[in-house]
């Protein structure tokens, strides 16, 4: 990041020059005015509020409608938006004007910069064209790296308050840079979480804005990994880290609300009314109002209860996958040793060290740079055959989907890199 070979009088330089050239052309929020569909009315009867997943404008725009009120974006969406060519043009006056101000920066600062500049000027253009929220991500390569994302997360923000969320990945470093970000008053979309003990931890010790299940991909990786019947997996763990985020919530313990990520149809949209946030992509949006295009749709809050999960694999595996909806009492009492460490807690390893003191030995594993590289190339979805023995579902699913990202990102950077040469 920037602070590692950057002044201080250049970091400000950086940030105020980048804050200039992503508000360009910007006149401020305008909003269309969208027509109201009973179907998303429904949905929001029913407790939820209703994001699109989604950084293309025009997909956007046939399925919104004035019940909506976000929107989220990440690497993948934003690198699709970059290498169709439409931010050639902005890219390489980017590096133009940042080597003009800032000459000693060093390469790979510029690409980091400009990577922040692109991600906040295609999420101004929602704001702008939505009046809604946004969620931007930090780039990955400092997910790790909690002064970093704690410094870039503040620039986020200060761009536009109102409208702006700011997306962090769950690390053990990612912990606590989003407590210091909520601490700061920044609000935070925890994403990259795959099961409620993840977001139980997230909630009393991070205290962001928003955890995430991405759920979708839990039901992939039974799928694709032959490991039984995949059949309400997704639905049942984040209906759990509901439960469990509600009842946080209603003790005042923390703020936190529950996002239900990577939906993948019309009928989980359905199925996860109630559920704090729902963040859809188009096409499953467009799948639940084709479904109930009359409005006589039967919405209402459903429990975990109602979506029970039958593995049928063996005892091992689906012991070993249970761990994504269950949060045991040596992994609250972990999480109650962590927040009261608090802000003495300033290392990712700190947090390791304590849950195995606390007998939870596979809330985070260390990965050697090769298994990084292998896990990479399995894609979004790990094969249980390598990962399954001796790493826990949710921490596989983790570091698989930040590792994605991070391709994604690479790609992205890539182009930067191209344009703005040498």
């Amino acid at each position: 990041m920037t602070t590692a070979t950057t002044d201080l009088h250049s970091q400000e330089e950086l940030a105020d020059l980048a804050a200039e050239i992503v508000t360009d052309g910007f006149s401020g929020v305008k909003g269309t005015e969208f027509q109201s569909q009973p179907a998303y009315e429904a949905l929001v009867g029913a407790g939820s509020e209703l994001w699109l997943d989604t950084g293309d404008m025009e997909a956007a725009r046939k399925v919104w409608a004035k019940e909506l009120s976000g929107l989220t974006t990440n690497n993948n969406l934003v690198n699709q938006v970059v290498q169709t060519g439409s931010l050639d043009q902005v890219i390489g006056q980017i590096g133009k004007r940042m080597r003009e101000r800032v000459p000693g920066l060093s390469q790979k600062d510029l690409i980091i910069e400009a990577a922040f500049i692109l991600n906040a000027k295609i999420a101004l253009g929602l704001v702008e064209t939505f009046d809604a929220k946004v969620s931007v991500e930090l780039h990955p390569d400092i997910a790790d790296d909690w002064r970093s994302s704690l410094a870039f997360g503040k620039r986020y923000y200060a761009l536009n308050p109102g409208h702006l969320l700011v997306k962090a990945p769950i690390t053990p470093d990612g912990y606590i840079a989003v407590r210091k970000l909520s601490e700061a008053g920044v609000p935070i979309n925890f994403t990259l979480g795959f099961s409620a003990r993840q977001n139980y931890f997230a909630a009393l010790f991070s205290r962001p804005r928003y955890v995430n299940v991405f759920l979708g991909r839990l039901g992939s990786l039974v799928d694709d990994n032959g490991l039984g019947d995949s059949t309400n997996i997704g639905e049942h763990v984040t209906l759990v880290s509901q439960e469990h985020i509600e009842e946080l919530r209603g003790r005042q313990q923390a703020p936190t609300r529950q996002i239900a990520a990577s939906i993948r149809s019309g009928q989980q949209v359905a199925h996860l009314a109630g559920v704090d946030v729902q963040t859809i992509p188009p096409k499953a949006a467009q799948e639940y109002l084709s479904n109930n295009a009359d409005a006589k749709m039967d919405i209402r809050r459903h429990s975990s209860a109602q979506f029970p999960v039958q593995l049928n694999s063996d005892p091992e595996t689906a012991r070993k996958i249970s761990t994504l909806w269950e949060v045991p009492d040596n992994f609250k009492a972990f999480t109650a040793a962590a927040v009261e460490q608090g802000d003495s807690i300033t290392e990712g390893s700190q947090i390791l060290e304590l849950a195995k003191q606390h007998g939870v030995n596979d809330f985070f594993r260390s990965w050697s740079e090769e298994e990084l590289q292998q896990i990479e190339a399995g894609g979004k979805i790990p094969k249980w055959s390598l990962w399954g023995e001796n790493t826990a579902p949710d921490e596989m699913m983790s570091v698989a989907a930040l590792r994605a990202f991070t391709k994604d990102q690479r790609e992205l950077d890539g182009r930067i890199q191209r344009l703005i040469g040498g």
